[in-house]
């Protein structure tokens, strides 16, 4: 009689353990799934932020890029590297690299010509 018992709590204690499981992967599933669709978001809105209102500068004269930032604003007088940022969004590595260097002035202009 008592290892019907122990078999029973086994039964159930397994049952419990693959209902956890499955519920750990679809909140790890929706957890992706939610960050993806941020990540998708931010994405599309970086293409309207010269846009808005509030926006600086001359939209006309912005330059996506995508990757490490989001673009080049051509002024009259200067360059501008711009990241749009959302919400709490920060800067990545590469990202604070690309600052870095640019507070650094290691920036230059080249010209590469192809004769064919």
């Amino acid at each position: 009689m008592e290892y019907k018992i122990i078999l029973v709590l086994l039964v159930i204690i397994a049952i419990l353990f693959i209902l956890l499981i499955k519920t750990f992967k679809k909140n790890r599933e929706i957890e992706f799934n939610k960050r993806s669709i941020a990540s998708k978001y931010g994405k599309m809105t970086e293409q309207f932020m010269p846009f808005i209102e509030e926006y600086p500068y001359d939209p006309q004269q912005f330059r996506f890029i995508g990757t490490p930032i989001d673009g080049i604003q051509f002024d009259d007088d200067k360059i501008v590297f711009i990241e749009f940022k959302t919400a709490k969004s920060r800067l990545n590595n590469r990202q604070k690299n690309v600052q870095y260097l640019i507070n650094k002035g290691k920036v230059s202009f080249e010209e590469h010509r192809l004769d064919g």
